[in-house]
């Protein structure tokens, strides 16, 4: 009897426990129910919503480019991205998928490739990305007419960028690329998303917000098969600007035919308003496959490419200007009162300085000679003695005055500033202090002085134009206004008639053989790496100066026979070719 009544109690007990077990169960059942229903229903209605919306962004056309004279610089094309939704596009196998099928039609993509273009560009489940880029109509035709092509898969014509210029306006124009992780978070709030393009060099990325347009955006209702069903909202594209720059096409083949196979830069520049006509690095490289994506490998090897075909010399490259500088120095000796047009320095050749002899190029001398003459011949000697007695200190300023040692403001990317390295920089890079044999070789452009071709073009601009300070642009639509050095013309003739002789019967006659009037200064700057670099900086015509031409070839050796008929030749072609003068 007693065994009976203990199993009763066990399993009444028993079933008061799983009752209990029940009622907690409904109970948190009832309650998920009422947070799912009830306090969390906003929140499930919207995840519902979003599971049947899709947004899709549509690219603006990007504003082109063309030169001076109407020539396309930057255009753009009509290709096929083949998109789709990384809900779909993360599923276990459908990369795979995918990647088989490209491989069918010739298209040699992997998965893990297809797999980095998703990643790359995510930024919601439900925005489109591309998953493959830049296919013609050819290509995206045999696709979607394949049996395996999926329908969560879409094509979508997209405006590829362009150059029909090639590497002969690279370093002015650049050219677009995808956008960076850093450089999307840099822009963060700017409408900017991943798989964007933006400038990423030279004009394309000074004007980038002037050029990109604004990008449109459709948002569509979709099955649960991914499939469109309507549109329930669109937002039209704007295209981007357009811009018409300063340069001129020709005037930059004519640049780079000259260069050739040589290193370095040419630049011209209209002496009154600094629009940039020409302005060639060498080597170039050609823009269209960096805008259109390539490898990573294939991208190390262009910018670890012997030469350095990436690098602006014209705005980056610095060099010391050799005998180009000597304006500098005698402005300075006038200008400080140290020196008059008349004052006569003896050559001998050399010159002794304390226990140390500087020679002159012309090793047996150029006997007495004035300003203009020390000019005309360049003699070395002159502009040691007098730059001597200018003081470092002086030459620095009227350096600084002229525009050497901070960036002109050129509309491009990536300029240097130069050196005007003076006692303070020689102690804190060498702790040394600065001796008068330092101030011998800066007043001849050589030491630790610097430059790049523009500054000099920018220098000699200012000579040319009576003493105003331009500011080297590309886009002309306001051009920055030139500033007022108030130099005296008495301090600039007698500089701009040696100058004058410099071309007539001294070191630059060969750049005044192309029938038309010029000016300017030879320099064969010394090379710790090899044979000198070659300069010329030069202006024409003499008596109505129109442009300046720069021109900086390196280990060319000799500025007389190699940089002058350089000059002389594209000086000819820009007065001959006046953009201002046919308007």
């Amino acid at each position: 009897m007693n065994k009976e009544i203990h199993r009763r109690v066990d399993m009444d007990l028993r079933l008061a426990v799983l009752r209990g077990m029940l009622v907690v169960t409904f109970l948190l059942l009832g309650g998920a129910i009422f947070s799912f229903q009830v306090l969390r229903f906003d929140r499930y209605v919207q995840l519902a919503a979003d599971n049947r919306l899709r947004t899709l962004q549509i690219p603006a056309q990007r504003g082109r480019l063309f030169d001076v004279n109407g020539a396309p610089l930057a255009l753009n094309v009509r290709t096929f991205d083949l998109k789709g939704y990384p809900l779909y596009l993360r599923r276990e196998g459908v990369l795979a998928d995918l990647a088989r099928l490209l491989g069918r039609h010739g298209i040699p993509l992997g998965e893990s490739q297809l797999a980095e273009n998703v990643s790359r560009q995510y930024w919601a489940p439900y925005r489109a990305v591309t998953v493959v880029p830049n296919l013609t109509l050819a290509q995206v035709a045999g696709l979607v007419t394949d049996p395996a092509f999926s329908p969560q898969l879409f094509p979508f014509p997209v405006w590829r960028r362009v150059y029909p210029a090639g590497a002969l306006a690279s370093h002015i124009v650049g050219y677009v690329g995808e956008i960076g992780r850093e450089e999307l978070d840099a822009r963060r709030g700017q409408g900017y998303s991943g798989g964007d393009v933006v400038g990423k060099m030279g004009v394309e990325a000074v004007y980038e917000d002037r050029l990109r347009g604004l990008s449109g955006e459709e948002a569509i209702e979709v099955d649960a098969r991914g499939r469109r069903l309507r549109r329930l909202d669109y937002r039209p594209q704007e295209a981007g600007r357009d811009i018409t720059l300063t340069l001129d096409l020709a005037a930059q083949r004519l640049a780079a035919e000259m260069m050739g196979e040589d290193r370095g830069a040419i630049v011209g520049l209209d002496v009154a308003t600094g629009a940039v006509r020409a302005l060639f690095s060498s080597p170039s490289f050609d823009p269209n496959p960096l805008s259109w994506g390539m490898a990573a490998g294939e991208w190390r090897q262009i910018i670890e490419a012997e030469g350095r075909p990436m690098m602006n010399r014209a705005i980056a490259g610095v060099y010391p200007p050799a005998s180009t500088y000597k304006v500098v120095t005698a402005l300075a000796a006038l200008g400080e009162k140290v020196a008059t047009p008349q004052t006569v320095v003896f050559c001998p050749g050399y010159f002794k300085l304390g226990d140390r002899t500087f020679r002159c190029w012309k090793r047996t001398g150029h006997g007495s000679e004035n300003l203009v003459e020390a000019l005309r011949d360049s003699c070395d000697v002159w502009f040691y003695q007098i730059g001597l007695k200018v003081g470092i200190e002086n030459l620095m300023a009227w350096s600084s005055l002229l525009g050497m040692g901070h960036p002109s403001g050129i509309d491009l990317v990536g300029e240097s500033a130069g050196s005007l390295a003076g006692p303070e920089w020689k102690k804190s890079r060498f702790k040394e202090s600065w001796y008068p044999g330092d101030t011998v070789n800066y007043s001849i452009g050589q030491g630790f002085l610097l430059a790049t071709p523009l500054q000099m073009a920018v220098v000699y601009a200012a000579i040319a134009n009576g003493g105003h300070l331009v500011t080297p642009h590309l886009n002309g639509e306001a051009p920055p206004e030139p500033v007022d050095l108030h130099i005296p013309p008495t301090l600039l003739a007698p500089i701009v008639k040696g100058l004058e002789t410099v071309v007539k019967t001294g070191t630059g006659r060969q750049a005044g053989g192309f029938g038309v009037s010029l000016a300017g200064k030879t320099g064969t700057a010394q090379n710790s790496h090899g044979p000198d670099h070659a300069w010329f900086v030069g202006y024409g015509p003499r008596d109505n100066p129109r442009y300046v031409v720069c021109v900086l070839v390196e280990a060319g050796e000799h500025g007389s026979s190699k940089a002058a008929p350089m000059a002389g030749r594209l000086l000819a072609y820009l007065l001959d070719h006046d953009v201002e003068l046919r308007r």
